[in-house]
């Protein structure tokens, strides 16, 4: 494969930072660029003696003046403890944030990828959902931000395909989890183990009946860089998840199961406004088009990223 000049917008943060490691392992020259508002330079401390790496801080609400061959565009909070802190700098990220980096790829030429989202779909009446799917979202709920932010980047992109020509490429990320996430993000998966390992009561949003697809980091990676390669032309947008559906009580019971010396036990709580009572994609584009499925059962990566946040905490 011929290397690259690769831009990682978001490259400190949990996703971000897998992916510009697979990407210098692939050999490309990776600029990694993030403010650093939910993403770390811990993430990517190894990375900074290659040669081929480098880290620029800042934020792309502003334009950005590089030269790049590709674009990965991941940057934006992804969970919603952060993305609610300042919802008026979320929408701005996804909408100014795309406007910027489809501007840089339309003077670069360069392929442009859009990390989109499973939120787009919003609270589904689809079950499982297809990328024909056109959602189900409340515009004025404290999600909003979110959804319709990465809703509207999805238009930029697809407006820039049709009157600019641009290569891009869409993919909607279902939930994901791995090391490198932030111990704090409120995410379900970081939130179980994160309680379970400091004996804290597990916190469970209503009766615990609704569902998510849960997929490793390594699976997530796999689908972007396959998708952002593709030369079919093939532009999405495409589901890149897993097809395997839990209940959140499950998976709590999973948690404890895997961490047995555990104290913690399980309570339960409101369900926030608009939380979706199911998630689950539909990846039969994904194995038509790109050949993907994931590869990563639940219970591997847990234990992957439980032996992670031992780490994490133990520094704490």
């Amino acid at each position: 494969m011929q290397s690259k000049r690769i831009l990682v917008t978001g490259g400190a943060g949990f996703i971000g930072s897998h992916l510009c490691r697979r990407l210098l392992a692939e050999g490309h020259d990776v600029l990694c660029v993030d403010n650093l508002f939910t993403g770390s330079k811990d993430n990517i401390i190894d990375l900074f003696d290659n040669h081929k790496f480098e880290f620029l801080r800042h934020d792309v609400t502003f334009p950005l003046y590089v030269e790049v061959n590709q674009i990965y565009n991941l940057a934006c909070p992804a969970s919603p403890i952060h993305y609610q802190f300042d919802p008026v700098q979320t929408t701005k990220t996804s909408v100014h944030g795309a406007i910027n980096m489809l501007g840089l790829a339309k003077r670069t030429k360069a392929r442009i990828l859009q990390a989109s989202t499973s939120e787009v779909y919003g609270d589904p009446e689809i079950h499982p959902q297809p990328e024909t799917y056109w959602g189900r979202v409340n515009p004025i709920g404290p999600r909003a931000c979110y959804d319709e932010g990465k809703r509207c980047a999805e238009t930029l992109f697809f407006d820039y395909y049709r009157q600019h020509k641009l290569e891009i490429r869409v993919v909607r990320i279902f939930n994901t989890f791995g090391p490198n996430m932030h111990p704090n993000d409120g995410r379900v998966v970081s939130n179980f183990i994160v309680q379970a390992l400091r004996n804290h009561d597990i916190t469970i949003y209503g009766d615990g009946s609704q569902t998510r697809s849960f997929q490793y980091i390594d699976d997530l990676v796999e689908g972007m860089v396959r998708m952002m390669n593709n030369e079919e032309g093939f532009v999405g947008p495409v589901n890149i998840g897993n097809p395997d559906e839990f209940t959140i009580k499950e998976l709590a019971e999973k948690v404890l199961a895997l961490i047995p010396e555990s104290k913690s036990r399980i309570v339960h709580k409101a369900l926030p406004q608009d939380d979706p009572r199911q998630r689950q994609p539909d990846i039969s584009m994904a194995k038509e088009k790109l050949g993907w499925q994931p590869e990563i059962k639940l219970d591997e990566g847990l234990r992957k990223t439980i032996e992670y946040f031992r780490t994490i905490i133990g520094r704490a």
